[in-house]
């Protein structure tokens, strides 16, 4: 059988990964990137349970270790910088390691195998019986056998062949900007969390230098752009008037900085995630938030979905209907937690986060605590 052709939008986590294993599965893989080469928010994001059962089939747990952070804490302060509670993050399972770094490992792990094309994206896509013309902003028109979308919440892929962004994404309530910082952090082992009232701020040790997050609740923006900074800007500066602490010396840093990503944490919910030969993974098909196991829900999906396609590469529809079948039993349960994580980490009242404090010295939380920066992972 000649070697089937795979188109895969995103170079993030799931793309790479879905390239990785393709390749081992016989078919001849094509990565497409918007980006001009390797990007990530660079927050710290979690591969366990079935994803580090990926990694360690990939051969690169030892990398990730190598990339791992080191908090073993997290810490809850007032106004003037007092501890008003702790939570051990020990016990959680899996490694901790920033999202930039995870992206770098697995690209690594699959380049030899796979075709990348970056800086670069598809503006239309039209199926038949026997495979997908593709059309490309910049480079030539290309023919593939499949095309899966790995790009993300935003997600081009799923907006050219199911629908507008509107149709499949619910906006949770809360927002996420992160920030890195210079220098290296005060405590490395430690996430320290100041919080007001429907607002929140992290600084995450990250590795060597910080990680500033800011999370903070806010009703759906008409016309928001994920991609607009200026906008972004105004947002943090709103919501966080006021605000003691740190915050103050960190919304001027958020005034002159040129990396600043600020996104909706959204749910993404959809009936199917294939539609004849084009099939989404990862966020694009099932974002669970920007606080969840975003990573190692794709790295797990990427697997079983080049696992199914393996095993009927003639029948692509009937891979698509096992890889979701699969692989909703994952998501599904994550997607039914948001509300519990955003009520943990940003109390929308005086007396939640008293509550929530008060909390903090008789439970654990490991479960919310090991979600609180961006693990927007497609």
């Amino acid at each position: 059988m000649t070697e089937q052709t795979v188109l895969i939008s995103g170079a993030g986590v799931a793309g790479p990964a879905l390239a990785y294993w393709l390749a081992r599965a016989g078919f001849r893989p094509t990565v497409v990137e918007r980006a001009a080469g390797l990007r990530s928010s660079g927050s710290p994001v979690d591969v366990r349970g079935p994803a580090a059962r990926v990694a360690e089939r990939m051969g690169i747990t030892a990398k990730l270790r190598e990339a791992s952070t080191d908090a073993t804490a997290l810490k809850f302060v007032d106004d003037a910088g007092r501890r008003t509670g702790r939570v051990a993050l020990g016990g959680a399972g899996g490694i901790e390691l920033p999202r930039t770094d995870l992206a770098a490992i697995l690209h690594e792990a699959a380049r030899a195998d796979a075709e990348f094309v970056f800086h670069d994206s598809i503006t239309e896509l039209r199926q038949d019986d026997g495979g997908v013309d593709v059309t490309f902003e910049r480079g030539a028109p290309r023919r593939f056998d499949l095309v899966l979308g790995a790009d993300g919440l935003h997600s081009n892929v799923r907006r050219l062949a199911f629908g507008p962004e509107h149709a499949f994404v619910e906006h949770m309530g809360v927002y996420v900007a992160t920030l890195p910082l210079t220098g290296p952090p005060a405590d490395p082992t430690a996430i320290v969390m100041y919080n007001s009232p429907g607002r929140a701020l992290a600084l995450h040790p990250s590795r060597g230098r910080g990680i500033a997050a800011f999370m903070f609740r806010g009703e759906a923006v008409p016309g928001f752009d994920h991609r607009d900074s200026a906008l972004h800007k105004r947002m943090l500066a709103e919501a966080y008037a006021g605000a003691g602490w740190r915050v103050p010396e960190l919304l001027e840093r958020v005034r002159e900085a040129d990396d600043l990503y600020l996104d909706s944490v959204s749910r993404v919910r959809m009936d199917r995630w294939a539609s004849g030969r084009i099939a989404l993974a990862g966020d694009a098909a099932s974002c669970v938030s920007l606080f969840g196991d975003g990573s190692t829900l794709a790295m797990a999906g990427a697997y079983t979905l080049a696992e199914e396609l393996r095993r009927t590469p003639a029948d692509a529809a009937a891979a698509f209907r096992r890889y979701e079948d699969r692989h909703r039993k994952l998501v599904e349960p994550k997607q039914r937690t948001v509300s519990t994580a955003a009520a943990l980490l940003i109390p929308a009242t005086r007396g939640g986060l008293a509550a929530r404090n008060f909390a903090t010295r008789l439970l654990p939380l490991v479960t919310a605590a090991r979600r609180l920066t961006p693990s927007h992972a497609s």
